[in-house]
C-alpha cells in the first residue's frame, strides 16, 4: 500500500508533504527518500510533516525517524491530523493513512493548487475507497476512486465518532 500511495502521489524532489497518521514512521521515511534524497543538494530538499494523534505512536515514529537518519527530512507532530498542520501549509501533497467519513475541509484548504491528496473514505468496518483528489490551478477539485482499501478509522475533529 505504501508504494501504491507513493506512486499515486506523483512525488518529486522538493515537495512539501503532509502525512496524517505517522504510525511507525516508515511511510514518511519512504516519502523523504523521494522528496529529499540524500544525494541531492539540501537546498533542493522537500520535507515531510507527519501528524499523529496518539502520543505513544508519535514518540515511536520520532525515535524511528531519528534513529534511521531522517530527522532532518521528517518532522513528527503529535496533534489532531484531521485538522492538518496549518503552521507549514500549503502542501504539494497530502496523504491520510486512516479512513475518514468524508474529506476534512482543513486538508483541502491546506493543499496547494496543482496539489494531490490521497485519502481513504468510508466507514469504520474496514471497507473504504482510496480517493485521489487533484486540486487544479483554479482551486477546482477532481476526484478519482483508486479502489477498495482497508484502513483504521481516522479519529479527531473530522474523523469518525465512536
Amino acid at each position: 500500500m505504501v508504494s501504491i500511495m507513493n506512486e499515486a502521489l506523483q512525488l518529486e524532489v522538493g515537495h512539501k508533504v503532509l502525512e496524517v497518521g505517522a504510525g511507525s514512521g516508515w511511510h514518511a521515511a519512504t516519502i523523504a527518500e523521494i522528496v529529499a534524497p540524500s544525494d541531492a543538494p539540501r537546498s533542493e530538499w522537500g520535507h515531510v510533516y507527519t501528524v499523529e494523534i496518539i502520543q505513544g505512536l508519535a514518540e515511536f515514529a520520532r525515535k524511528n525517524i531519528i534513529n534511521n537518519g531522517y530527522g532532518d527530512r521528517v518532522t513528527i507532530i503529535c496533534s489532531d491530523g484531521s485538522m492538518g498542520y496549518p503552521e507549514k501549509a500549503p502542501y504539494d501533497r497530502i496523504l491520510v493513512t486512516a479512513a475518514a467519513p468524508e474529506v476534512p475541509k482543513p486538508l483541502i484548504e491546506q493543499l496547494k493548487p496543482n496539489g494531490i491528496m490521497l485519502i481513504p473514505i468510508g466507514n469504520i468496518s474496514l471497507f473504504q475507497s482510496l480517493i485521489k483528489i487533484t486540486k487544479g490551478a483554479d482551486g477546482k477539485l477532481e476526484e478519482e476512486n483508486l479502489g477498495g482499501v482497508a484502513f483504521v478509522p481516522l479519529t479527531g475533529r473530522y474523523g469518525h465518532k465512536f
